[in-house]
């Protein structure tokens, strides 16, 4: 009968940690001999920006993405709210401006055209009209001064 070999659990322990020890400085070795990151290679290297500038770009790039991971929601939020703005804008950019373009037209007709006779509907009717490029303003008599 062959004996079968016993080992110890410490050892295998022991061999384990020296194997992960080594591994661990071969990789910090490896992590050394990093390429630089382009930008800042041409910035830094290249061009020959200070030192205390990339000090400061480091620091930023850690605190916004620590701020990323712990402020998600409130980030989405922001961004959601942001997008729904600029969304909307061209919306109502064009009714200002609609109100805009109404608010003159009546002010010129009531200025230079004979109004006698007209109510208010019907003045904001043929301003409204003018802006959207009708020429019923047109037929209206110019005032005699």
């Amino acid at each position: 009968m062959s004996k079968k070999e016993k080992t110890n659990p410490e050892e295998v322990r022991n061999k384990n940690y020296e194997a992960k020890k080594m591994n661990n400085y071969e990789n910090s070795k490896q992590k050394k001999n990093k390429d630089l990151p382009w930008w800042v290679e041409l910035l830094f290297v290249q061009i020959g920006l200070p030192d205390k500038l990339l000090i400061e770009i480091l620091k930023a790039k850690k605190n916004s993405q620590e701020f990323i991971k712990n402020d998600k929601k409130s980030l989405i939020t922001f961004l959601f709210l942001i997008t729904t703005l600029a969304y909307f804008y061209p919306v109502i950019k064009h009714a200002k401006n609609k109100l805009d373009c109404e608010a003159i037209a009546k002010n010129y007709i009531i200025k230079n055209k004979n109004t006698i006779g007209m109510d208010n509907k019907e003045i904001k009717m043929l301003s409204t009209n003018f802006c959207y490029g009708g020429e019923e303003i047109y037929e209206i008599e110019n005032l005699k001064n």
